[in-house]
């Protein structure tokens, strides 16, 4: 029997939107190809999706064949299935679609500090900093106070993401407004052009800060965007 809200068709391309389609699920995948596997972590990948639909989502996407559940330490750990992971190309390319063809000006409406700061903290590129552990303040100031201050620890390989002051001695503070530090990560501009136009202070470390495009990166999603010709013109 078909399931009455599928799209009862056997085109292979109506199953797997049937089972790939529905709210949050891509972004999960996202979140598991880029090696979150805890509930917690993955919560933090999808901030404003609550748990209980992380739960449902999650064991859809088990029953689905695209993950597996695996106790570890004491606690339960999410892993992709061969099936998840010949998912990779597909969202990949989703996300270089929307870089390209997407009106950046829309997507700047959707900022998110919480989504921003773990993206780059799972991204970024020790090598450039120093050989000791570095504590990175990015401040947001038009943000609510609950949102407005994060610090990334970097340890050797290791990078943490705090909300809260954790506690050392600061070797930069990055103070930006969050659409300037969204535009650099996305790869719409760089930290000098947006330090030159007043939108970012550096404050600490001076090679620390001279390094920030390299140690920063971008984000995996990041290209150049093709001129979209005008009508008329």
């Amino acid at each position: 029997m078909l399931d009455r809200d599928g799209y009862g068709q056997f085109c292979p391309v109506s199953m797997a939107a049937e089972v790939l389609c529905t709210r949050w699920t891509m972004l999960l995948v996202r979140e598991m190809l880029c090696g979150t596997t805890r509930f917690n972590d993955l919560r933090r990948g999808v901030p404003r999706m609550s748990p209980a639909l992380l739960s449902k989502r999650l064991k859809e996407l088990e029953k689905a064949g695209i993950i597996v559940t695996v106790p570890r330490g004491g606690g339960t750990e999410y892993q992709l299935t061969p099936a998840g992971e010949d998912l990779r190309d597909i969202v990949t390319g989703m996300g270089f679609w929307g870089t390209r063809w997407v009106e950046s000006q829309l997507s700047l409406r959707n900022l998110d500090p919480s989504l921003l700061m773990w993206d780059m903290r799972r991204h970024l590129n020790p090598r450039p900093l120093p050989p000791r552990r570095c504590t990175i303040q990015f401040q947001y100031p038009e943000l609510p106070q609950k949102q407005r201050n994060w610090w990334l620890v970097i340890d050797g390989a290791d990078v943490d993401l705090c909300g809260f002051d954790p506690g050392f001695d600061i070797d930069l503070l990055v103070r930006s407004s969050l659409r300037s530090m969204t535009t650099i990560w996305m790869g719409l501009s760089r930290v000098r052009a947006e330090i030159d136009a007043g939108n970012m202070e550096l404050a600490g470390d001076p090679l620390i800060a001279g390094a920030m495009q390299q140690w920063l990166g971008l984000s995996p999603f990041a290209v150049e965007r093709p001129r979209v010709a005008q009508v008329g013109a």
